[in-house]
């Protein structure tokens, strides 16, 4: 049985007779049961022609109740039968669901979905934009019969997908396949008839489509799922039709992979040079730094774990000229296919120690390997989080302890900060709000002293200290009213309770 309910009549025959595959119908209606995607495609099709029949039986039962003469209606199954077919009650299934006279035949496995372009007619993978359409008309349906339908009660075509072959692979392969297995295999589908839906999208939705040094294309998968959660339906619908049309061709298989899932290593670094930046400074193809702390860190983690690729980020990152002291700064390295996946407590220390000797610029504390869910605890709470910093500072004029010891006694000082002129190259222009906590005064000299300052997340440092030509308001300047500059940053504490710390 195909797990479906009455409520899904009317969206289950909407799909079918537009052109939607029997399989994206289950999607659709919700239907989790995996084993009614897994049934031979005419099976199937046979199964959802013989549900969606059961509404002109009844139509056709009402009618011959009336007529004294008329004989009763026969239901039968369909079995043994080919591949859009069903046996005969009168007339075939497409033939009574043609007693409505806005439904047209159904479509069969040589038609192209609609929703998945072929996807789970060919077993591959799917096409988001397409999907997103049938996904506004079925939530239109839905909302005629007063019943709510959200994205996330939608089978994803993944998801479906793995129903359909992992039988499939254990038959072939005579193993028990497990779904949370570390190993991968990927498909990778193109449908270049679909290249200008992206398009669209990119002129609607251009924020969610933008080139990094590490993509061959924007268009990624989630650069595409971001813009269809950002996408006004209005706009979506002006350029594609509801349902919309079968394609004119299916999917291509490009290419299969068979790969390792990545491994997650966390640490926290501290950088005690005043000449190496975060990550490799590189502009107009031209090196600027011999190093930097990701390249430190990486190269011997590299060489151990033997992946392909890696990605490398951080709880906030600090300029080429600030150090970071006290427990460093948490970060975490995604190993992409790597080809040892085995280490003990033992192993991972060595790796640290390999890192912590390679270089007097860098110190790495805590490294472990942990769970992809675990690298989202970094980013939590990240306007919230705190940080504090201590800074040398320089006065135009000349100063006493007093005239920085009311410096001592704010508490939440709340910053305007217009987005600094040193970053407006890679940020957008906004006004942030940010707040200094407290602060701490400590004099050096006559034109000269030390500020400790505990600070909100993201808050801009150097521009609190010389104002940033006004766009930082207020700032030191203009609180002592003087000149301020900074002359040493160092960045004293993460205030992120992440990776957990490990006895030495």
């Amino acid at each position: 049985m195909l797990a479906l309910k009455e409520k899904d009549k009317v969206v289950a025959q909407m799909l079918l007779t537009s052109g939607t595959c029997a399989r994206c119908i289950l999607r659709f209606c919700g239907v989790t049961l995996q084993s009614p995607y897994g049934l031979p495609y005419k099976d199937l099709i046979c199964e959802l022609r013989e549900f969606l029949a059961l509404d002109i039986d009844e139509e056709l039962r009402l009618e011959n109740d009336t007529e004294a003469d008329g004989p009763p209606n026969k239901k039968i199954r369909c079995e043994d039968t080919e591949e859009g077919s069903c046996d005969q009650r009168g007339g075939n299934a497409a033939n009574l669901l043609q007693l409505d006279g806005n439904v047209s035949p159904p479509n069969d496995h040589s038609r192209t979905c609609n929703v998945c372009l072929g996807i789970l007619q060919e077993f591959s993978d799917a096409d988001f934009v397409k999907r997103h359409a049938a996904w506004l008309l079925v939530k239109q349906e839905m909302g005629k019969q007063g019943l709510s339908l959200q994205k996330e009660d939608i089978i994803q075509i993944k998801e479906a997908y793995k129903w359909i072959t992992h039988p499939m692979f254990a038959d072939a392969l005579g193993v028990q396949v497990d779904p949370k297995s570390e190993f991968e295999v990927s498909v990778v589908y193109a449908h270049p008839e679909t290249d200008g839906d992206c398009h669209f999208l990119a002129t609607k939705c251009p924020d969610c489509f933008k080139a990094t040094k590490n993509k061959l294309s924007v268009f990624t998968r989630m650069a595409v799922v971001k813009a269809l959660e950002k996408i006004k339906e209005e706009d979506f619908l002006k350029q594609f039709p509801c349902l919309p049309s079968s394609p004119e061709t299916r999917c291509d298989v490009l290419e299969i992979q068979c790969s390792h899932a990545a491994i997650f290593v966390a640490g926290r670094y501290n950088k005690y040079s005043r000449n190496l930046p975060q990550t490799p400074w590189i502009i107009d193809g031209e090196r600027k730094m011999d190093s930097s702390v990701e390249e430190l860190i990486l190269e011997p983690l590299m060489a151990v774990f033997k992946a392909d690729s890696f990605n490398f980020s951080s709880s906030g990152r600090e300029d080429v000229d600030v150090r970071t002291l006290g427990k460093g700064r948490p970060f975490a390295v995604e190993l992409v296919n790597p080809r040892k996946v085995k280490f003990t407590t033992k192993d991972i220390k060595e790796i640290q120690q390999e890192i912590n000797h390679s270089s007097d610029k860098i110190k790495v504390r805590d490294l472990q390997v942990v769970t992809r869910d675990a690298v989202g605890h970094m980013k939590e709470g990240e306007e919230e989080k705190t940080k504090c910093y201590s800074a040398l500072i320089w006065t135009e004029k000349f100063i006493q302890r007093e005239d920085i010891a009311f410096l001592d006694d704010m508490k939440e000082l709340k910053l305007d900060q217009k987005t600094p002129l040193r970053v407006l190259h890679r940020r957008p222009l906004a006004v942030r709000v940010r707040i200094i906590h407290t602060m701490r005064t400590e004099y050096v000299d006559e034109h000269h002293f030390r500020l400790y300052l505990k600070t909100q997340a993201g808050t801009y440092i150097k521009e609190f200290v010389h104002g940033d030509f006004g766009r930082t308001q207020p700032n030191i300047g203009s609180l002592m009213k003087t000149t301020a500059d900074i002359l040493q940053l160092d960045v004293e504490s993460v205030d992120v309770d992440w990776p957990p710390p490990l006895n030495d």
